[in-house]
């Protein structure tokens, strides 16, 4: 067959465009904080170089440049799920492809500062650039032949899903090449010629005759269905001026191939008429095709063998069959067989993807997740302080009956073994030494965390006297925001932090008190058990016997339904702890989706789901609980009565009793003790990076005011020195010394002091900018020494007071183990601070409601823990 003119879609054009500065600046503005700093410096350039390649520079037709287009559009899709629309300043400006321009006037064009506008231009332009790779394959190999046809059912899918989705992504009316209905002709032009490239495929492997008049057949309706796209009113002037015509000459030839191949059937089924009738209606339609082609040559070669088949059809026919040549208008149609699909828009284009800014969350997305963090550690905290509040009821209950300790007597033997196995267990967590020791280190660690805390506030408390006292000086010249509007957050939060401290310290004193109450029971666990044994009286022989009676029989069953009841709560709490579901998805495609994220709605829908069923577990396990104690204490009742010698609690039974709730308490406080200083610990971290915050923060009001300072002084200046004569002395500066003139603050020297000796000139040729101060019982000026407040040189133009060089740094109230020395030191460890992973922080802080332990968290409704 001779080889077809593939139609292929032109380039839109743009424009170099600078990325790199404004997705800097909206990543560090919306995406970065104090805490989480977000650097994407590489990846923004990577992906300006790959605009520039895929869309500005011109490239050969191959699979290659198709493979660089695909990826900037990947890319971009992949950015657009994370940068909501809004928020992007970037003016994409992409021209019409099919506008040619004027003499007078440029190509027709739109400036949208979206990515979804540029990925939108940049899929059309994949689709076009894939059409223009599948025109210059070569026909006449199987490869080429594959290839195109490949390149133009995706260019059609691609097309298609433009016309889906361009105007949801424009939200205004676009450029002609992106209008829907001509995204729909061009999507369906790309599908006749892949169904066009399958018709050369089977010509050229000789399939049969009626195969290929089938696909031509179908051919020819997707050429009808885009030509009767291409003529609609709205789009005739939007195609290049020779494309109508040629998708005519197009559907009217595969018209005919379709009949001169199904003639071919007929000849070989000896239908003459039929045979006549289609070789006639071929031959027609090849010569309209080359009239609206304009080339006369144009499937010249099926015209000669349709022409020398009709004549021997006609000859055959004369001489021997004598057949009535029908109307090709009454024949059955060619059958179809269409080949060619419109492929889906795959979700990754390129062949590999990586995404170059995997890592970049959306702050809202940051919120989102510290809000579900919040929830679930909420949700953690409440049922496991129900479950262990559960235990401690069930614990003291069991105790109060000295169970099962009263299940385990045996005349001859000193202690039972259910105790034996709670001593050892005290003594091998460190019994009463460990407790004391971690008591201990409480007041040490609370008072660092205070210290820090009060450095914190002393640097605010300086930087607010400074600008204070500088604002009474200069007034309204004094134009910078006072300090106390801009602290405003930082004294709110040190104001939470001390609430905290209380509060910790408050549960300090609550687990003390504990302690101390069950001190004497914690001490007789912690020894030896021979020494153990000793303290406890033995037991009787009535108590032995009793305790084989059957309504010991049922307690003991009852007692194995406490140990499985609790094994059971071990297991609820680990799964509590370790149930995870990645929300950073859920939360980036509802951003993607909606542009925001309804947080509360999506985190309950999810803490429900993971949660829901535990929750479910707990409760049935508490109630479970009451109607067991209920049972436990109704049978131990028949178990106290059935002792024979009918009198009240032994001395030994009050002790085991008192041991076995010792065991319980040494274990809960020894458990709160190490929650405690680990929260003390991550505690101090969190402020240190407070302080380091509150120190830069100084700093930078620090160099802020100086710089007001200079300018004010140049100012007062220029000014004095050109309204004062140079050569005239101050009155001030005679030798005798008095009193300042008035001024605000006011000086606190004598108002006389003895005659100087200097000569008065020697003070108007100083090249200090300050007055020297006049010491009392000094002759002459004192060198070196300057007034610690502004004076009223030169005409009365105020001065500055110098800074302490110690000014924003710690000084004698630092906490312990941390040098603060020098400046330089300070500043080295505060920079290896900030580049530890941050703790989360404090109410109002960045990182709030981190406290993961229910004992020391202020917000948690156990908090704190009940004293027995």
């Amino acid at each position: 067959m001779e080889m077809t003119d593939i139609l292929s879609v032109p380039l839109k054009k743009t424009s170099e465009i600078d990325l790199v500065k404004p997705l800097k600046n909206l990543i560090a503005l919306r995406f970065s904080t104090a805490d989480n700093p977000e650097n994407f410096n590489d990846a923004i350039s990577e992906l300006n170089k790959l605009r520039s390649l895929a869309c500005v520079r011109a490239m050969d037709k191959n699979e290659a440049a198709i493979e660089t287009v695909a990826r900037y559009c990947d890319q971009l899709a992949a950015l657009e799920g994370k940068i909501p629309a809004q928020d992007v300043q970037i003016p994409f400006k992409w021209k019409d492809a099919f506008d040619k321009g004027s003499l007078f006037s440029g190509k027709m064009s739109l400036t949208i500062n979206s990515l979804s506008y540029e990925r939108m231009c940049c899929l059309f332009n994949l689709a076009a650039f894939q059409s223009q790779v599948a025109a210059v394959q070569s026909q006449e190999s199987d490869e080429g032949l594959k290839l195109a046809a490949k390149l133009l059912q995706s260019a059609s899918g691609v097309f298609s899903y433009l016309k889906a989705n361009v105007m949801g992504a424009l939200q205004q009316e676009p450029t002609p090449d992106l209008n829907p209905e001509i995204l729909a002709t061009l999507s369906s032009l790309m599908l006749a010629e892949a169904q066009e490239i399958f018709v050369i495929k089977a010509i050229s492997d000789k399939m049969k005759e009626a195969i290929i008049a089938k696909l031509a057949s179908q051919c020819d309706e997707f050429y009808a269905e885009t030509l009767k796209q291409m003529k609609h009113p709205t789009a005739t002037s939007v195609w290049e001026k020779d494309w109508i015509s040629k998708v005519t000459g197009k559907q009217l030839a595969y018209h005919a191939i379709a009949q001169y191949y199904q003639s071919r059937v007929c000849n070989g089924k000896k239908a003459i008429g039929e045979e006549i009738a289609r070789l006639q209606d071929a031959i027609e339609n090849f010569k309209a095709a080359q009239q609206r082609i304009s080339e006369a040559t144009a499937y010249q070669d099926y015209v000669n063998r349709a022409q020398k088949a009709l004549t021997e059809a006609q000859k055959d026919n004369d001489f021997i069959y004598h057949e009535r040549v029908p109307d090709v208008k009454i024949l059955d149609p060619v059958g179809k067989a269409p080949l060619a699909k419109t492929l889906p828009i795959p979700e990754r284009l390129g062949a590999s993807f990586k995404d170059l800014f995997e890592g970049l969350t959306p702050v809202v997305v940051h919120q989102a997740m510290a809000a579900w963090d919040v929830r679930k550690t909420e949700i953690i905290n409440v049922e496991v302080g129900r479950m262990r509040e559960a235990n401690q009821m069930l614990n003291g209950t069991l105790a109060s009956l000295n169970l099962p300790a009263a299940l385990e007597e045996s005349a001859g033997e000193s202690l039972p073994q259910s105790l034996k196995d709670k001593a050892r267990a005290v003594r091998q967590s460190g019994g009463i030494d460990i407790i004391k020791e971690l008591i201990g280190n409480l007041p040490s660690l609370l008072e660092r965390n205070k210290e820090i805390l009060d450095e914190a506030e002393r640097l605010l408390n300086e930087e607010r006297q400074s600008d204070d006292q500088l604002k009474a000086q200069f007034k309204e010249r004094w134009s910078r925001t006072p300090s106390v509007k801009l602290t405003e957050a930082f004294t709110s939060n040190i104001a939470k932090y001390r609430q905290i401290l209380a509060n910790a310290s408050n549960a300090d004193n609550v687990v003390k008190g504990k302690f101390e109450s069950h001190r004497r029971g914690i001490e007789l666990l912690s020894r030896p058990e021979g020494e153990l044994e000793t303290a406890v009286p033995s037991a009787s022989q009535s108590a032995a016997d009793n305790s084989r009676s059957p309504a010991a029989a049922q307690l003991r069953l009852l007692m194995s339904q406490v140990n499985d009841l609790k094994s059971e709560r071990e297991v609820l709490e680990h799964e509590l702890k370790n149930a995870t579901i990645d929300m950073k998805q859920q939360f980036l495609g509802a951003l993607a989706q909606d542009g925001a994220i309804n947080e509360p709605a999506v985190s309950v829908e999810k803490l429900g789901q993971v949660y829901g069923p535990l929750q479910k577990r707990i409760r049935e396990s508490i109630d479970f609980q009451a109607s067991l104690i209920q049972q436990i204490q109704t049978v131990n009742e028949d178990f106290v009565k059935d002792k024979s010698d009918g009198k009240g609690p032994s001395a030994r039974e009050e002790l085991l009793k008192e041991l076995a709730t010792a065991h319980d308490i040494h274990m809960e406080v020894q458990n709160n003790l190490q929650e405690g200083a680990k929260f003390y610990n991550d505690l101090t971290q969190l402020l240190l990076s407070f302080q380091s915050k509150i120190s830069d923060f100084c700093f930078a009001r620090k160099a802020e005011k100086e710089e007001l300072l200079k300018d004010l002084t140049s100012s007062y200046a220029g000014n004095a020195s050109s309204n004062a004569p140079p050569s005239e002395v101050p009155s001030y500066h005679a030798t005798q010394a008095r009193e300042a003139p008035a001024r605000p603050p006011p000086p606190n020297f004598g108002t006389s002091a003895p005659t100087s000796s200097a000569p008065a000139a020697h003070l108007t040729t100083s090249p200090s900018p300050m007055a020297p101060q006049v010491v009392p019982g000094q002759t002459g000026p004192a060198p070196n020494h300057y007034l610690p407040y502004p004076i009223q040189p030169y005409g009365g133009m105020p001065m500055p007071m110098p800074m302490p060089m110690s000014y924003g740094y710690p000084s004698g109230g630092a906490p312990p183990n941390y040098d603060y020395a020098n400046q330089a030191q300070y500043q080295q460890q505060q920079h290896q601070q900030s580049q530890q992973p941050q703790q989360q922080g404090a109410p109002g802080y960045p990182g709030y409601n981190a406290y993961p332990y229910p004992y020391y968290n202020p917000a948690y409704p156990y908090t704190p823990p009940r004293p027995y």
